[in-house]
């Protein structure tokens, strides 16, 4: 990909007779490598990658599953909506106070508050939902009506 942000996906410099075919590209490369230059010492971690909250959805033919990491959040800080064919989840991480003065040299902890946002493409059965919250991992189990059951069938895919 020309011009990639990407550090690890370094191009070979074009002569200056290529660049001066658009006024602009010069500028363009000399933007492309500050920011090379700048993402080859940022921390790419897990932290600054991702989120701090992990969601996965599964289905079966009886269910759909959503689970959530939320690390370091109580079940009061959590809500879950499920809005016509939308299930959202919310939360707030509250920040820690501690009473003791401390000089602080490194804070990687985080607070504030988050919402994620699932469509839903299947009729769901609101009166049996569930939702269970342990070790900061919370499991939503919303059953599929059975008339939704009725009209997803798997189809068989062959090789021939």
């Amino acid at each position: 990909m020309k011009n990639s942000l990407i550090p690890w996906k370094k191009q070979a410099p074009e002569t200056g007779f290529e660049w001066s075919k658009n006024p602009f590209e010069l500028l363009h490369r000399e933007i492309d490598d500050l920011f090379n230059s700048a993402l080859e010492i940022w921390p790419l971690n897990r932290r600054h990658a991702t989120s701090d909250y992990g969601f996965e959805l599964s289905e079966t033919d009886d269910e759909i599953r959503v689970k959530a990491e939320l690390p370091g959040m109580d079940e009061k800080d959590i809500q879950v909506l499920l809005e016509e064919d939308m299930l959202t989840i919310r939360g707030e991480r509250h920040e820690q106070h501690e009473e003791k003065k401390r000089n602080v040299h490194i804070s990687e902890m985080s607070h504030g508050s988050f919402h994620r946002s699932f469509p839903l493409r299947t009729a769901i059965d609101r009166d049996k939902l569930t939702a269970k919250f342990k070790r900061g991992v919370l499991t939503l189990t919303l059953p599929k009506t059975d008339q939704a059951k009725a009209e997803s069938k798997r189809i068989p895919i062959s090789t021939d």
